[in-house]
């Protein structure tokens, strides 16, 4: 178990789903990517300075069970929905990193109520005018990784998250959590095209956090994230690809922490 944070299945609709929590406070949901958790990270136990975090491990993620209905995001919105209520959680802050930042933001756009602030990191969800999203299932995970960092060196927790040597047992649940991946992102591709015209209907005040260099999802989706949702901010740090949370933990800590609070 993670230090800072405490773990358990729970069951939702019959199906048993990893949940970490830790820290304490008012309640914080964090949907993770593609990655699935990677465990507590920094970002992760700084959150908990301030809040109570609930990071649940997506459907088919970490050795989350899938229902065998589970085969889409419109799925994984009905199931969050599920797990919102049954875990008294409606109402509560959010933050999203790119496949999680898509999933926030389609249960905000189909259930108001959800969510009372959205923080996006990198969100997928929308395809861009221009250039293409990254098609990171025809590469190596080594690859992916090289294109997720502006600049490696900058990762405080990299040799932590990405072990030279993984374990069986890791390698296993990487391919999984990238299986699972595929089966909820592929067609069409990282995006949803009634998602921009859906997101006129979200009311909660939401901050957009892109990295200036990010290599996998166009920084100008940002930008179209910002148009779709009434009263968004955009905020974009330099020098950071497509995960700040964990290439610049604390200039992430800078931007999430004001808004959030």
């Amino acid at each position: 178990m993670p230090a800072g944070a405490r773990e358990e299945l729970i069951n939702v609709g019959g199906t048993h789903l990893r949940l970490l929590t830790g820290g304490a406070g008012e309640p914080l949901l964090v949907l993770h990517g593609m990655e699935g958790s990677l465990g507590w990270p920094r970002y992760a136990q700084a959150l908990a300075e301030h809040f109570t975090v609930y990071l649940p491990s997506h459907p088919g993620f970490d050795g989350s069970e899938r229902p065998v209905w589970l085969n889409s995001i419109p799925d994984l919105v009905c199931f969050y929905t599920w797990f919102l209520e049954q875990q008294d959680l409606e109402g509560v802050r959010v933050v999203g990193f790119s496949l999680g930042g898509w999933l926030a933001a389609e249960i905000a756009a189909t259930t108001r109520h959800a969510f009372s602030k959205l923080l996006l990191v990198a969100p997928a969800g929308i395809k861009p005018r221009e250039g293409d999203i990254t098609d990171l299932f025809i590469l190596h995970p080594n690859r992916i990784r090289d294109l997720t960092f502006h600049s490696p060196q900058q990762v405080p927790e990299y040799d932590r998250l990405y072990p030279p040597e993984p374990t069986p047992e890791q390698r296993e649940q990487a391919v999984q959590n990238r299986e699972m991946a595929v089966r909820l992102t592929w067609k069409p591709y990282m995006h949803d095209p009634r998602l921009p015209h859906l997101l006129a209907r979200v009311t909660a005040p939401t901050r957009i956090v892109w990295g200036r260099q990010d290599k996998i999802i166009p920084v100008e989706c940002g930008a179209l994230y910002q148009q779709a949702i009434p009263g968004a901010e955009l905020v974009v740090l330099d020098q950071c690809g497509h995960a700040p949370h964990l290439e610049k933990p604390d200039e992430f800590m800078a931007v999430a922490w004001p808004f959030l609070s």
